[in-house]
């Protein structure tokens, strides 16, 4: 009989630093204090995507406290800036620093280790009032609370909450909140931007650390950035089957040639019906009914030129 060299661990609250090594970001998220006059960063990476594809907008989630400031900012205001930062341990000291408890905003900024500056929606809208962003930051997330959700238009700050509490936005425990955060603008630097948009290289790759969370009821622990390995995909023969399947039962008199649904073989199968539709209204909208590898690469292109733009 195989040994089994596992052992079951009790789960506990925040399982993901008490009962597991689980890898997070390490970010400061800037909101404004209650007169809008100061940006607060607080340190959190229980922050991760979650809308990516599909819908009208992309959003984070935020899991935090719901006395923390940055819950406040938000019940508040709406807004809050997503800034990561590169690793040094200065900088991770900062961070854990901005992590504790119970600071008001005016105190916790006296020492505030970086540098701020007016991000894009502000220099879109300078009337309008906005967190900063930090300019030491590699990247930054300006984001808006999307509060409609699970009908938390109507939380506000208070000293406890009692309930009734929420699913999944807005004050969803005694202790808790989640908040779903739309992305209005991804700011990122020159270097880092030309990474994303020409192709990563281990040499331009966003060198971004990894924190492991508050351990052992005494430290707080975080990886320094390390340059990745890239593995190519596999270059094998692939089946179109499922794919012609999927274009046939398509609505439309538009054909897809063999050669023409080989070059989307790679499309991950969720957004393969989106992805044939896209190619369906070109060819409606330039008179071709039958696509061939020639149309799809003009499709590609025209995408790419999209993406650039944007």
């Amino acid at each position: 009989m195989q040994t089994f060299d596992f052992k079951e661990i009790i789960i506990k609250d925040n399982f993901y630093q008490s009962s597991s090594f689980f890898p997070m970001p390490l970010t400061l998220i800037g909101t404004l204090n209650e007169d809008q006059t100061i940006t607060s960063f607080g340190s959190y990476s229980l922050i991760f995507p979650y809308y990516i594809a599909g819908k009208k907008h992309y959003a984070m989630l935020l899991e935090c406290r719901n006395t923390s400031n940055t819950a406040k900012g938000i019940l508040r205001h709406g807004k809050c800036t997503i800034n990561f930062l590169p690793y040094s341990k200065k900088n991770f000291s900062s961070h854990v620093d901005m992590g504790f408890p119970g600071d008001m905003p005016q105190e916790k900024m006296k020492n505030f280790a970086f540098h701020v500056e007016d991000g894009l929606s502000k220099r879109q809208d300078p009337t309008g009032k906005y967190p900063k962003i930090i300019s030491e930051a590699l990247q930054v997330f300006e984001c808006t609370w999307l509060k409609e959700l699970d009908n938390a238009q109507d939380d506000k700050v208070q000293e406890e909450y009692d309930g009734p509490y929420h699913d999944f936005n807005g004050i969803t425990s005694k202790f808790g909140a989640h908040f779903i955060l739309r992305i209005d603008h991804i700011l990122t630097k020159e270097k880092y931007y030309d990474a994303i948009v020409n192709g990563a290289t281990r040499s331009n790759f966003c060198p971004l650390p990894t924190n492991w969370g508050y351990r052992d009821s005494k430290d707080f622990w975080c990886s320094p950035y390390r340059k990745p390995q890239a593995v190519g995909i596999p270059n094998r023969e692939v089946d179109i089957s499922s794919i012609r399947y999927a274009a046939d039962r398509l609505n439309t008199d538009v054909k897809f040639t063999d050669d023409a649904l080989k070059t989307i073989v790679k499309v991950p199968r969720p957004f393969l019906k989106l992805v044939l539709q896209g190619c369906v209204k070109w060819a409606d909208e330039n008179g071709v009914k039958v696509l061939t590898e020639k149309e799809m690469k003009i499709i590609a292109d025209k995408r790419s030129a999209e993406k650039k733009k944007k």
